[in-house]
């Protein structure tokens, strides 16, 4: 058994096979052979060394011919590596004694030749595990055959460990086979983790170089709540676990009693708990758990996959089927924030700097067709039910103005065709740089609300790439920089009468609430998979206890100080939701 450490992004544990995309997405079956079939197995690992031997003959000759016997010897050095008595025997007595498939037995035996060399120190013969890797993944191709499985074609649950995953790949992960997921790089407010929870799967990023270490197929754990990797795990570990799920699922059951009850403090004050959504189909959790109204609707789904922009009818689809089912609940349409690590869209010209060039509300009003598009299509769905947009990444008067007239003259369109739509829509703004908060005395005057976005808020004033797991320790929602800048933003939206809430990542924190409201924010936005615990603690509490945890917060210097504070007042009010 093996225990490693990573970002937690989505919680939940998830117990189950690996399936490692690394190796070319092979689905490597830890099944058992039954012993009938012994010889039969044997024979076909042996006929797959017998192909991949001639493939590497062949390759070894054809190299030596064109530019070297020198460079043929690589090839030659592949060949008795295959061919080592020692690691055929090694796989036969796998298949032969333990019944493990002949695939599961070459990833076994190989991978453990390969940490050999690894762990030699020698960089010469380290290199010589990447050779090994060659042949697995070339024994593998000949034993898997048409039975090679992908991501996009899962029969059976699994646990997906992988270098990266990208939004788009996880997004379109299907959650009646992937039970959870690991990479080696990534941070906690990448928008591969925004994804994972909101499809309420265990995710882990940013665990280092791993992948060598495990065998598809092997048993694995994902702790989503402490980003926790157990590899091999022993019965003792399982049981654990599974007991530990069982506890949670209880909680699940006793927090299902405040669907209906009103997000509201002890002393009275009522909140605005709303959700975020990434996808329309999350609607249906959001009203399961009793959301006041969507808050933050994403819109980037609709360019995955598409080889083409979606049209007005596409937006227009997916906005009516959430304010529909949204009923009288107001629904808050982000327009679209693609560029930097988003999904789908790339700038033409390649960026150095991603995260600071032409994404957001600069993309849109770059391409002033596709902005119109989707701001026609969300007016049209204003006339179905209560709907508020809101621009993401505004930093200047400038370009609020800008998407403000965009939006005019998609008004003017649809009067000229007869649509309907609310003319009075409401109209925000993200909150998630330095340069808005020091501007927000004369923004606010020109929107009806606002929405602190954390995880763009705490990239840009702390200067740490929010996908780079090389600096995740640095990326702190509890910073006291951060922490001011959000102070600074409440504050002022109070002065100014216009409504503020938070959407970001440290929303869902259910050990952030209770500073929050301390510091006087009266409405959030959070995955559907949050609402219940949010509400516990806001059940739990008065304005004047929080607002005393906040000033003590405010006073402390490190994020670490704030984070070990506001768990242990958690645990004062609700320890059944420290994990």
């Amino acid at each position: 058994m093996q225990t490693l450490q990573g970002i937690a992004v989505s919680p939940g544990v998830a117990i189950g096979e690996a399936l490692i995309v690394g190796n070319e997405g092979f689905r490597i079956p830890r099944r058992l052979v039954v012993r009938d079939a012994v010889d039969e197995e044997l024979q076909r690992f042996r006929s797959a060394s017998a192909v991949v031997a001639a493939e590497i003959e062949h390759n070894r000759d054809t190299i030596s011919s064109q530019i070297g016997e020198q460079y043929g010897a690589i090839f030659a050095a592949h060949l008795m590596m295959l061919q080592d008595p020692g690691l055929q025997r090694q796989v036969e007595q796998l298949i032969r004694e333990q019944n493990y498939s002949p695939e599961y037995a070459v990833s076994q035996t190989l991978r453990r030749y390969a940490q050999v060399f690894q762990q030699l120190g020698n960089g010469n013969l380290a290199e010589r595990a990447h050779d090994i890797f060659d042949i697995e993944r070339a024994l593998l191709r000949q034993l898997l055959g048409a039975r090679r499985e992908e991501l996009s074609n899962l029969k059976s649950p699994v646990l997906v460990l992988a270098h990266s995953l990208s939004p788009t790949e996880t997004a379109l992960l299907d959650r009646q086979f992937v039970l959870g997921f690991v990479t080696e790089i990534g941070g906690a407010g990448g928008h591969t983790a925004i994804v994972a929870k909101a499809l309420e799967i265990p995710a882990i990023v940013g665990v280092g170089s791993f992948l060598e270490q495990v065998s598809g197929g092997d048993s694995v754990i994902v702790d989503g709540d402490h980003g926790r990797v157990i590899l091999q795990p022993d019965e003792a570990t399982i049981d654990r676990y599974q007991k530990g799920a069982e506890d949670h699922r209880s909680l699940e059951v006793q927090l299902r009693g405040l669907r209906n009850l009103p997000a509201e403090t002890t002393d009275g004050e009522r909140l605005l708990l709303q959700a975020n959504i990434e996808f329309p189909r999350e609607v249906q959790s959001a009203l399961a758990r009793g959301a006041d109204g969507i808050g933050l609707y994403r819109t980037e789904f609709l360019y995955l996959g598409l080889e083409q922009e979606p049209s007005e009818l596409d937006h227009f689809q997916a906005y009516a089927e959430v304010v529909r089912a949204m009923g009288d609940r107001r629904v808050t349409i982000r327009t679209l924030d693609l560029g930097a690590d988003k999904m789908g869209r790339q700038p033409q010209q390649e960026e150095r700097n991603p995260d600071l060039g032409l994404r957001a509300i600069r993309l849109s009003l770059r391409n002033l067709p596709l902005f119109r598009t989707q701001l026609r299509a969300v007016l049209r769905a204003s006339a179905l039910g209560p709907v508020q947009v809101m621009f993401p990444l505004i930093t200047t008067l400038q370009e609020l103005r800008q998407a403000k007239m965009v939006l005019a003259d998609a008004m003017e369109d649809l009067e000229e065709s007869g649509e309907p739509f609310e003319r009075q829509i409401p109209v925000g703004i993200m909150v998630e740089t330095p340069a808005t908060v020091m501007m927000l005395d004369q923004l606010l005057k020109e929107v009806d609300f606002i929405s602190i976005g954390t995880n763009d808020l705490v990239q840009y004033t702390l200067a740490v790439d929010r996908g780079n797991s090389e600096v995740a320790e640095r990326y702190q929602a509890s910073d006291p920089a951060v922490l001011r800048l959000i102070d600074l933003t409440i504050r002022a939206a109070a002065a100014a009468r216009v409504p503020v809430s938070v959407c970001g990542q440290m929303s869902g924190e259910v050990s952030y609430t209770m500073l929050l409201l301390g510091l006087g924010l009266r409405g959030f936005s959070v995955p559907p998979s949050a609402i219940p615990e949010i509400k516990r603690v806001c059940r739990s509490v008065s304005i004047p206890q929080c607002e005393v945890v906040a000033r003590r917060a405010m006073q402390l210097y490190t994020a670490r100080e704030v984070d070990n504070y506001v768990r242990e007042e958690l645990r004062k009010v609700a320890p059944e939701l420290l994990r």
